[in-house]
């Protein structure tokens, strides 16, 4: 069978880390098998949060052709936000200026380097992930120039998203009209989970049910496969959260009913809650408010194969959200896991989609009450030795090589219209 070739446009890319990078990464790891050379335009970030060299070998080892806008001789680490409240304020000024985001200022030397990269290589479709959904209006110029067809991947919604900010009703019009435009040109129109299929359809009349694809995002086997033989202290109970507080996500509700939890159930065995992940100031002035210094643990950001072993060393993973527009990537690395879930999240399909594994308990986010209790029967459940964890025919659907397989043939359907 002939290779094809696929430009994938991804501004966030190892050595980058964070939960950005994961789904475009993996889809480069594993389009090889189903025929496709992947071709990666990125930028070459000096500063970043966090960066994941592990990520980066294992990239290196898929010999992928990886293009990137400028050269950066050293890495600096960003320090988190401390304070929500003056990081939105940074973003309300930068909106007054930049739109569709602050990656505009990279769409420039982007292109430059697309047009470079498309007059030496025979490329068949490009492929765009975002946000930053710069990333599309990037896929959308070098397809008109070069007559390729191309595909976007919503990894957030757009314009109905309610963490960007538009200062001015001009400035979203503005924006929606980008969005409009691209989703009229693109061939094929991926998201990651029904809700935001929903919004475009809703938005856009023009499109088609059948246009818009739901890949969601996964878990990579081989990842966990490595940890197989890891079992949780059997003395201990460890609940874990792995990744970034962002926007609106705080964990202090359950923070308040951990600490009833230990302080109720003080039967001598140790319980311990484990933050794997960037945390913010405030989050952790909330351990010292609920004097659970010595119950709880901060790794700080991991490379993802410590994080992957963190997970299989816990007995119970939580996770919060309180929104629908988006869909964690940390569930499906949870289910990988194969471990029990407490998602504390607003009813929608997320949470409909944990408790769909049959190994998982919802609460609202803010219920600290139900979080207790929830607590308590995760506890009982883990001294009787039957926690329940999700079955292989469940996991299978969220497998990345499978997913993968997934979009090559969506690749292939783009070729074509």
């Amino acid at each position: 069978m002939d290779i094809r070739r696929v430009l994938l446009i991804s501004y966030y890319f190892p050595p980058m880390g964070l939960s950005g990078v994961q789904r475009t990464s993996k889809f480069v790891k594993y389009l090889p098998e189903f025929n496709w050379e992947p071709i990666v335009l990125t930028s070459s970030p000096k500063s970043y949060y966090a960066f994941d060299e592990e990520l980066q070998r294992e990239l290196d080892e898929t010999k992928a052709k990886v293009f990137r806008t400028g050269i950066s001789t050293s890495r600096k680490l960003k320090k988190f936000p401390r304070n929500i409240l003056i990081q939105n304020i940074g973003r309300i000024i930068l909106s007054f200026f930049l739109q569709p985001d602050t990656k505009v200022l990279w769409k420039r030397k982007a292109i430059e380097l697309g047009r470079e990269i498309l007059s030496n290589h025979k490329v068949d479709v490009i492929f765009a992930t975002a946000p930053p959904f710069t990333d599309f209006l990037i896929a959308q110029e070098l397809s008109k120039e070069f007559n390729i067809p191309f595909v976007v991947d919503y990894r957030d919604v757009w314009v109905d998203n309610p963490f960007h900010f538009f200062p001015t009703f001009a400035h979203k019009m503005y924006v929606r009209k980008l969005e409009e435009n691209v989703l009229k040109e693109a061939s094929r129109i991926i998201v990651t989970f029904r809700g935001t299929k929903d919004v475009l359809l809703t938005k856009y009349p023009f499109l088609k049910s059948d246009e818009v694809i739901i890949i969601p995002h996964g878990y990579d086997k081989k990842d966990f496969e490595m940890v197989e033989d890891i079992r949780p202290d059997p003395n201990k109970f460890v609940v874990t959260h792995s990744g970034l507080f962002q926007d609106n996500r705080n964990p202090k509700f359950f923070l308040k009913a951990f600490a009833k939890f230990v302080e109720v159930r003080n039967d001598g065995i140790p319980k311990e809650a484990w933050f794997v992940g960037l945390m913010r100031k405030s989050h952790i002035k909330l351990i010292k408010k609920f004097n659970l210094e010595t119950k709880v643990k901060l790794f700080g950001y991991q490379p993802h194969s410590e994080v992957v072993r963190l997970l299989k060393m816990s007995n119970l993973l939580w996770l919060m959200f309180e929104d629908n527009v988006r869909s964690p990537g940390k569930l499906y690395e949870y289910f990988g896991a194969k471990k029990p879930v407490l998602i504390c999240a607003p009813d929608g399909y997320m949470k409909s989609l944990a408790l769909e594994s049959d190994s998982a308990i919802g609460v609202e986010p803010r219920d600290v009450e139900g979080i207790y209790r929830a607590l308590n029967t995760f506890y009982d459940l883990w001294r009787n030795e039957t926690l329940p964890e999700p079955s292989d025919s469940f996991l299978e659907k969220f497998d990345r090589k499978i997913l993968t397989e997934q979009l090559s043939l969506q690749l292939a359907l783009a070729c074509r219209i």
